[in-house]
């Protein structure tokens, strides 16, 4: 599976089974080549006009299954909605 190939699938919480968007990017360190986290966007401000400003970054150890249209995460939303760097 290809990173590239990331970016058209889904991010669904199953803890409330709320949809969080789609992966944006790809966090992964460097030395080892593991994927740490993956990073999809928050939702837009006034009518997506203005942009976002916060972003989900979701560790890869909350990754249940990543299928072919949809990635499944377990997650506590407060906890990994950031603000962009």
């Amino acid at each position: 599976m290809r990173i590239c190939g990331m970016r058209d699938r889904e991010v669904i919480n199953i803890c409330t089974c709320r949809r969080l968007g789609y992966v944006a990017d790809v966090e992964f360190n460097v030395e080892d080549g593991c994927i740490t986290a993956f990073i999809v966007p928050g939702p837009a401000k006034i009518w997506g006009c203005l942009g976002r400003d916060m972003e989900y970054v979701i560790p890869f150890c909350c990754v249940r299954q990543i299928g072919s249209d949809i990635i499944l995460v377990e997650v506590n939303e407060e906890e990994i909605f950031v603000k962009c760097v």
